[in-house]
């Protein structure tokens, strides 16, 4: 579970685009802030705290702390409109949170202990089929990643979703526990794959 982050931000009068540009030229980014049946509040943010959290990783997955004139609002950030160009924020949305609210979070996944692994050491190479996976959590409870421990796994070895060690109070989302996250793949099998699909390129280019 990641730390709550305080964001400096204030409670922005003018809606619309003239407001947004506004805010932007006061050095803020305009957001809003809504959910758990209270009015929403559009907010101007702080646009060098935001900018400082966003070269950060997982932006989205971590719960901040917002200061509005003495009232806390513990939130989740769940839209963040940047410009195509710089990647400068230009808006960005928070929702309120009550304490049975869950989300639906994406994660990446690690994999740790790859020397531990002997169908690595054996040659054999870790075939990463999905890079990150779908959780289901309550925003104060969303873990910084998923670890998978390729301790003891030999060449062949599969591993699925269902056979992941998840934090207590997070859930597998919509996905197939069947699901293969990654394997250990022979060198063969795996220059195989790699041959197969370039000359797939192949073909295609030349019709």
């Amino acid at each position: 579970m990641s730390e709550t982050i305080p964001l400096a931000a204030e409670v922005r009068s003018r809606a619309g685009k003239g407001g947004a540009r506004a805010a932007r030229r006061a050095g803020t980014i305009p957001g809003i802030i809504y959910g758990n049946r209270q009015e929403p509040v559009m907010i101007a943010v702080n646009g060098s705290q935001l900018g400082m959290q966003l070269r950060k990783p997982g932006f989205m997955t971590h719960v901040f702390e917002i200061d509005l004139n003495g009232r806390k609002e513990r939130v989740l950030p769940r839209d963040l409109q940047t410009d195509p160009v710089t990647g400068w924020p230009l808006h960005v949305d928070f929702m309120r949170f009550a304490a049975d609210t869950k989300v639906t979070v994406e994660l990446a996944v690690h994999f740790v202990n790859e020397d531990k692994a002997p169908g690595l050491k054996q040659g054999g190479v870790l075939n990463i089929v999905q890079h990150s996976i779908e959780l289901v959590c309550r925003p104060d409870a969303i873990p910084e990643s998923v670890s998978v421990d390729l301790t003891g796994l030999q060449l062949g070895d599969v591993i699925h979703l269902k056979g992941l060690t998840l934090p207590a109070d997070v859930e597998l989302g919509d996905a197939d526990p069947n699901t293969t996250i990654a394997s250990i793949a022979s060198p063969t099998s795996e220059a195989a794959e790699t041959g197969a699909a370039e000359g797939e390129a192949s073909e295609e280019a030349s019709a």
